[in-house]
């Protein structure tokens, strides 16, 4: 029976064939232990000299790091191991050798090092766990606004208007015209919410911006919701419903990749409705009281959201900023009619804006 690591578990007691690489080996005279990758995780495959012929057991003791291989055994429950069970080997195919040797070994790497291999750095656990969480997130944000009623409308990479400024566009030949990379599909959503109702658009964004922090980045992905007739409190509790979703959804499946990479999990289960409310004015006193200097209609740089942030255990939904730091497009408040009807949510331990 045909099965993968994933799935080992339903598969107790069961002889079944995984299709593989071989991600790393320990050899002895009488056992050969095999950890086996299929994309879906990592088993060991035990090898007894007395319980395969003998060229079966030449052929493991041969294998190199990232040969291609189909093995088929006995599927048995071990506590000592990671995921809680192994292969006993029963029969061994070589797929396919690797040409050459492969370069990454379980030794630590420089970055450039990685950096230059990184099609092969994929394979391991921590870009590989990365990524897994990655799609765990997009699958769930995708669900969340899916299951809720919304259409999803895809904004053009290639737009004709800034939507964030004109200091960080990209600007691309468009035959005889000049085009822009897309900052924002906001305004593109706002006149399908006008259509549809309730909208979003989920794909890569655009800025050139030339700072090298972990706020910013030239290319990356942004999830841009629309509703029409929703007020400002109604879109806080949207945030905040969406962010508490997306992250107990990743907890829940992704428990193992975030442990792999040294992440608290413990920090993501307080993601937990309500968040802490604040205005714009209220969040300025409390950055004067951690020592730093900011006007009344300042807008918050990268070390007010961290101070900001740092007060509490979970995300902080901040409202009414200065209409004049804000885009022209956000409504005035009518009982202050200088604020915004805004709110960006800023996350904890120093992360900063996250939705705004």
């Amino acid at each position: 029976m045909k099965a993968t690591i994933r799935s080992i578990a339903e598969c107790v007691g069961q002889v079944v064939t995984l299709e593989g690489w071989l991600y790393n080996s320990r050899i002895t005279k009488k056992v050969a232990f095999l950890q086996v990758r299929d994309g879906t995780g990592i088993i060991q495959v035990i090898v007894g000299a007395a319980d395969v012929a003998e060229d079966v057991f030449e052929l493991a003791r041969s294998l190199t790091q990232e040969t291609s291989v189909r093995v088929t055994g006995l599927v048995n429950a071990d506590p000592r191991s990671p995921i809680g069970y192994e292969l006993r080997l029963s029969g061994l195919e070589v797929i396919a050798r690797p040409a050459q040797e492969f370069p990454i070994s379980p030794k630590e790497h420089g970055s450039d090092f990685l950096l230059n291999n990184r099609h092969l750095w994929l394979r391991s656990k921590r870009p590989h766990a990365i990524l897994s969480i990655r799609a765990e997130v997009i699958r769930a944000i995708r669900d969340y606004f899916d299951d809720r009623g919304f259409t999803l409308v895809d904004a053009p990479i290639f737009t004709p208007n800034a939507c964030e400024g004109t200091s960080t566009l990209f600007e691309v030949p468009y035959f005889d015209q000049t085009a822009y990379l897309s900052q924002s599909g906001q305004l593109y959503m706002e006149a399908a919410a006008m259509a549809f109702g309730k909208v979003y658009c989920f794909g890569p964004t655009f800025r050139a911006e030339k700072s090298k922090t972990r706020r910013h980045l030239t290319e990356f992905w942004m999830v841009e919701p629309e509703v029409a007739f929703l007020d400002l409190e109604g879109d806080m509790d949207l945030a905040e419903d969406f962010l508490c979703f997306v992250v107990q959804r990743v907890v829940e499946r992704r428990r193992a990749e975030l442990e792999l990479l040294g992440r608290d999990v413990s920090v993501l289960e307080k993601v937990q409705k309500p968040f802490p409310r604040i205005s714009h004015e209220a969040a300025v006193q409390m950055i004067r009281e951690e020592g730093l200097e900011i006007d009344d209609r300042d807008d918050f740089g990268g070390e007010h959201e961290t101070v900001l942030s740092k007060r509490y255990d979970r995300p902080i939904l901040v409202h009414r900023y200065p209409a004049e730091v804000k885009a022209f497009y956000l409504k005035k408040d009518p009982e202050q009619p200088d604020r915004a009807l805004c709110v960006d949510v800023l996350a904890p331990e120093g992360y900063g804006e996250i939705i705004g």
